[in-house]
């Protein structure tokens, strides 16, 4: 992440902290493992690609409100893992996505990635 940008006191730092809560009430830490959290991620995105299989475009139109439901909390579930995970890998997750993000401008670079849906190692040179 660029020196200049500080890192906020974050919704994402408070959301890490009501699930350390969580987890530390259960006795759960036990079982959040990187791996364990990495796989339970993995499940979280799987069941959310549910909720679009078969329709056209899953476009807001075609959805329904149980199924805008079930986007929603899909949803909860992949940031609530990926921020447990993070936190137990010892990313600082803001830092990470806009370090990453600084990373995809230079691969992408408008020029070149503007309007096109191509990889950036298809662009040739």
């Amino acid at each position: 992440m660029p020196d200049h940008i500080p890192a906020p006191d974050s919704d994402l730092l408070r959301l890490r902290d009501v699930m350390r809560q969580f987890a530390d009430e259960r006795d759960w830490n036990q079982f959040h493992t990187p791996k364990n959290l990495a796989m339970a991620l993995s499940v979280e995105a799987s069941e959310l690609l549910e909720h679009y299989q078969w329709l056209r475009s899953g476009e807001d139109a075609e959805l329904d409100d149980r199924q805008r439901t079930g986007i929603r909390h899909e949803l909860a579930d992949v940031l609530l893992y990926l921020v447990r995970l993070a936190d137990k890998s010892g990313v600082d997750l803001y830092r990470a996505a806009l370090e990453k993000m600084e990373l995809n401008r230079l691969k992408y670079p408008v020029g070149l990635a503007h309007g096109s849906a191509r990889k950036y190692t298809e662009y040739g040179n």
